[in-house]
């Protein structure tokens, strides 16, 4: 076993890992945060995606030992204290973006990153930076919607 030190959810953690052991792994089972599933185990399907420093990333390729001294944010880290939904989430729930909600998570990550990036996006553009992301359920356009709709609404806020 192996001690590492990173910032999750913006809260300092100290845990032990196996030094083979997936960010996945370390999140849900040492750490709890249920929100990074673990679907195909190989970064295709996008939800086990966190930001670390920042950037969207698959956390089931991503050795856990290699997040010492990273930032790393999950859903989990994005909810208000109060128990309020960010506006990214409020966004997918107001689009009906989210149905079996497997994917949601991993979604909502990106989401993160692309409205975080300052920039307005175009749907096609949303639509590449999703591509990571398999969703079974949707058919993506209101998982673009709500996208599209926070990136719009951050933007006028910082064009004010």
């Amino acid at each position: 076993m192996k001690i590492i030190n990173m910032i999750v959810n913006e809260k300092p953690v100290e845990v032990a890992i196996d030094e083979r052991e997936s960010l996945a792994d370390t999140l849900r089972d040492r750490l709890y945060l249920t929100s990074v599933k673990k679907g195909c185990e190989v970064g295709e399907c996008g939800a086990c995606t966190v930001l670390i420093d920042g950037e969207a990333i698959d956390s089931c390729i991503y050795l856990a030992v290699w997040a010492a001294g990273k930032r790393i944010l999950t859903v989990e880290g994005i909810t208000k204290p109060n128990g309020e939904l960010d506006p990214i989430q409020q966004a997918f729930v107001d689009e009906c973006a989210v149905q079996c909600g497997f994917c949601t998570p991993g979604l909502i990550m990106t989401a993160v990153e692309i409205v975080g990036s300052g920039r307005k996006y175009t749907r096609d553009e949303i639509r590449r930076l999703i591509s990571g992301h398999l969703c079974r359920c949707t058919g993506y356009q209101n998982i673009i919607n709500a996208i599209e709709r926070v990136v719009e609404e951050t933007h006028k806020v910082v064009s004010k």
